[in-house]
């Protein structure tokens, strides 16, 4: 009798490096991240040496607009209304700090700023490792900056821009 061989799908880990895995390794999480864009400049959590959108996964029992508004919260300190969507897509990746796959559907939504204030209180053990004080970025300097997600963040952001008009 030969053996079955499973599935693989290709990842990609933190540093954009690729590699393949067994689907049986992969979990499932929905995400949810939030677009703030006021004036001329748009709120990104610092990550590592690079920007990420805030948000993050959704818990069981959640609504998708309140994982939203909570993790937008742990991750700036500051209070949101959800708009529309921007884009829906998803991502197979691999955790930085373990030996852990993900199949990951995220979500982008425009945010409204309704109060609070820039915070990274909120955060979790392991955010507090490589998440730093979330940052008001200059639109016409986002094809500069290094970003840490699966998507093509100017054209998100491009996107959000338009949506706003």
């Amino acid at each position: 009798m030969t053996k079955k061989s499973s599935k693989k799908v290709v990842y990609e880990d933190i540093s954009g490096k690729t590699g393949e895995v067994v689907v049986e390794k992969l979990f499932f999480r929905p995400s949810v991240y939030g677009v703030l864009i006021e004036g001329d400049k748009i709120l990104l959590s610092k990550q590592w040496d690079g920007y990420d959108f805030p948000g993050g996964g959704m818990e069981i029992g959640e609504t998708i607009k309140d994982a939203l508004k909570r993790e937008f919260w742990e991750e700036t300190g500051l209070e949101v209304e959800v708009g529309d969507v921007i884009l829906a897509d998803s991502s197979f990746f691999k955790y930085p700090y373990a030996d852990k796959y993900c199949n990951s559907i995220l979500v982008y939504y425009l945010v409204k700023r309704v109060g609070g204030k820039l915070s990274i209180n909120n955060c979790d053990d392991d955010e507090q490792k490589y998440l730093g004080m979330p940052e008001w970025i200059d639109l016409n300097e986002v094809e500069k900056i290094k970003f840490y997600n699966s998507i093509d963040s100017v054209k998100l952001i491009n996107k959000a821009k338009r949506m706003l008009k």
